[in-house]
Formats: C-alpha cells, sequence, structure tokens
C-alpha cells in the first residue's frame, strides 16, 4: 500500500477517536467473505480466496447539520491452480492479494443538501444490467455482493422539495481505468461533471455530463503518443416511469477527438423493463436492450455491438432465493448464463452459483478477455455480516 492510501486513512481514524461529550454514534461493523470456484472446462482451474472489509462509521450531529464518515479497507487473497491439460504447458499454483482503501470518505449534510469528499462510490442512472451510465463504478449484475471500487473526488448534491436534485462532482487522481472506459485518465488527471433529475409525471428523467482527458499511453505503451493525451466529453440522459410495468430509457454519447483511430464518437443505449408476475412468492423477470455505436460521427456504425439480458428472480421463502441471469451478445453469437441459489440468515448469506460462459469473456468492457469465469463452472461463496 503506497502513502497516498495510508495518509486519508489514517486521518480518517484520527477524526473518527471520540473525543469530549459530543453525542456522536460510531459503529464498527464489516464483511467477512469466502469463496472457491471452480472452472472444469479448457482451463482446469481451481480458487480458493478470503476477503475482509472492515469498516468504522461515525455519525455527529452539529446543529442543524450532522457529519458522517466512514472508512473501510478491502483486504483479500486467493490461490489458484491451474491445469490446462495440455503436454507442453505445465500446471500452474500461484497466489495474489491487496490491501487498499474500500471507502474513505467524510460528508456534511443538511436536509437539502449534502458535501461529500473523499474515496466513495458515485453511481447513478436507471439502467440495471448494461448500463451506459456506468461511468465510475464496475458493479457486476451478478454479483451478490455489487463490490466496487470507488474513485477519489468530492461530490456535492442539493435536493429541491419537489424531488428534482442537482449533482456536482470533481475526480482527482483516478489513474485506472474505472466502468467502461477503454483508455483511464492521465495521471494526477482533474474529471469534473454534473448531473440534473427531475419529476416527470410518474418518473424522473435526468441529464448527465462529464469531462476528463484520457491517456492512451497507459494500455498502448508502443502508440507512440509521446504522454500525449486527449479531451473526453461525455453527455447522457436517462428516464424511467412506473406504468405499473417499470420501464427506462438510458443513452450516453462520448466524445473521444482521438486522432490514431477514427472512432471520434461512441453512443450506447439501453431499453429496459421489469415487472413482478403474482405466481407463488412473487415471480420479478427484467430484461434490457444495449447497443453500442462507434464511428466518426455521432450515432454512426463503424463499429458496433449490441445484447439483450434478463434476470429473473424468485423467493423460495423467507431464507431461500433463487435467481438467474442470462446476456446474449447478437455481434459474436455467444450466450452468457449464471444461476444463484441464496441462503440467508441471521449474519451469514450462502451463495451457490453456477455459469456457462463463452471461452472468450467479452460483457461490460468488451474487449476479449479470458477469465477464471470464461466457459462452464461454479462458485461457492459465505458472507459473515458482523
Amino acid at each position: 500500500m503506497t502513502m497516498k492510501k495510508i495518509i486519508p486513512i489514517i486521518a480518517l481514524l484520527y477524526l473518527l477517536i471520540p473525543t469530549g461529550t459530543q453525542a456522536q454514534e460510531l459503529d464498527l461493523s464489516g464483511q467477512v467473505i469466502g469463496w472457491t470456484t471452480a472452472n472444469p472446462s479448457d482451463q482446469r482451474a481451481v480458487q480458493g480466496g478470503l476477503r475482509y472489509i472492515p469498516e468504522l462509521r461515525l455519525y455527529l450531529p452539529v446543529g442543524d447539520l450532522y457529519i458522517e464518515a466512514e472508512g473501510s479497507l478491502n483486504i483479500w487473497g486467493a490461490v489458484t491452480y491451474m491445469s490446462p491439460g495440455v503436454l507442453s504447458v505445465p500446471d500452474t499454483l500461484y497466489g495474489d492479494g491487496e490491501l487498499d482503501p474500500y471507502r474513505v470518505w467524510v460528508k456534511l449534510a443538511g436536509d437539502q443538501f449534502e458535501l461529500r469528499a473523499g474515496l466513495q462510490k458515485i453511481n447513478f442512472g436507471s439502467a440495471r444490467m448494461l448500463r451506459p451510465l456506468m461511468w465510475f463504478d464496475r458493479i457486476d449484475p451478478r454479483d451478490p455482493l455489487q463490490l466496487t471500487d470507488g474513485v477519489w473526488g468530492i461530490l456535492g448534491r442539493y435536493y429541491f422539495l419537489n424531488n428534482a436534485n442537482i449533482w456536482l462532482w470533481g475526480l482527482y487522481g483516478n489513474d485506472e481505468r474505472k466502468g467502461l472506459e477503454q483508455y483511464p485518465t492521465k495521471e494526477k488527471g482533474f474529471e469534473y461533471g454534473g448531473r440534473v433529475q427531475v419529476p416527470v409525471g410518474i418518473g424522473e428523467a435526468a441529464l448527465s455530463f462529464h469531462h476528463r482527458e484520457a491517456d492512451p499511453d497507459a494500455v498502448l505503451p508502443d502508440s507512440m503518443q509521446l504522454g500525449r493525451t486527449y479531451p473526453e466529453n461525455r453527455i447522457a440522459f436517462d428516464t424511467k416511469v412506473d406504468l405499473g410495468v417499470g420501464l427506462w430509457l438510458e443513452g450516453s454519447l462520448t466524445q473521444h477527438n482521438f486522432d490514431f483511430t477514427p472512432v471520434d464518437y461512441t453512443t450506447m443505449l439501453n431499453v429496459g423493463a421489469d415487472y413482478t408476475f403474482n405466481l407463488g412468492n412473487g415471480l420479478n423477470i427484467m430484461s434490457e436492450g444495449f447497443f453500442l455505436l462507434a464511428g466518426e460521427q455521432p450515432f454512426s456504425t463503424t463499429q458496433s455491438t449490441a445484447f439483450a439480458g434478463v434476470t429473473l428472480s424468485y423467493p423460495l421463502s423467507i431464507i431461500h432465493n433463487l435467481s438467474g441471469i442470462v446476456f446474449y451478445d447478437f455481434t459474436n453469437n455467444d450466450m452468457y448464463r449464471f444461476i444463484n441459489w441464496s441462503m440467508t440468515f441471521d449474519r451469514w448469506t450462502f451463495y451457490t452459483m453456477a455459469f456457462w460462459n463463452p471461452k472468450n469473456y467479452q460483457l461490460y468492457n468488451f474487449q476479449q478477455e479470458a477469465t477464471l469465469f470464461s466457459g462452464a463452472g461454479f462458485q461457492l461463496m459465505a458472507v459473515f455480516n458482523y
């Protein structure tokens, strides 16, 4: 862990130390997660891992306002054994792990506003599975814990009495790829943007904007860019209405300004719906269609990608829940299948998950790569909350 990551944690922990007789609330909680993943397909891989996320939260009233703070760590380690089954390729056993801050932020808030600074999660939009507005997080809808890295920055939100709200943010020091970015932000780069969301009839609608400087050298070291960065602007629209059936629309347009590729604009569009049928304990079905167009002009089709996704969820009882997700890649004629049986108790939750995916895993980042979840396999996970 670098000093850049250690200093904010020490500062926050110092802030959280109780002082005087202030009526503050201090809460220590956490999650311990253990998992085993087996992929008996071509990779013949088995992985065992353990993750610990301790969390310390502070709530401190200050007149009509309040201060809230959170500090948490993401500590994990995993051991993976791979047996490719090829005579010329030996079996491998390797370990990996990290100790990083997960959330480190302080928030000042009142009845109609909040200002939060530090390492935090920022996400918004109407789509659930295939999200054009996945700008700052990488939440996988198949992950039952919805874990994602945060971003360093300041986020301010103001809430009007008619439920309209305004977001403004500034980010700094996030030099790794986040969301659906193809290239990361330049080192020590400043990013800024905002969002306006308003009620519309029986639903809501929003406009979002973001600006940053992209650095292709971080991904393409041989591109001869000589340290050159490129401005990137994103605008997006999303809306959601409830007509008995939930309906939503989300779209984004990104201007790249790269001079080494003919792709200057990327357009993403999501259309979705969900409904809970009165069958047994209630069967929820959600579906989405996702389209990506890239080219020299907005909405042009030099490159294109199309996905469809369907999620089904059915509570078998108070303890047991069964869910499944299917994605179809129309561009490559590939299908991704995932099923999850969960059992929830007071502090323990157990998951039995199975997956059947293409060998080349091309979901969410739209780049071909092999992962432990390529092909077919299963995962067992146990989670303890305290």
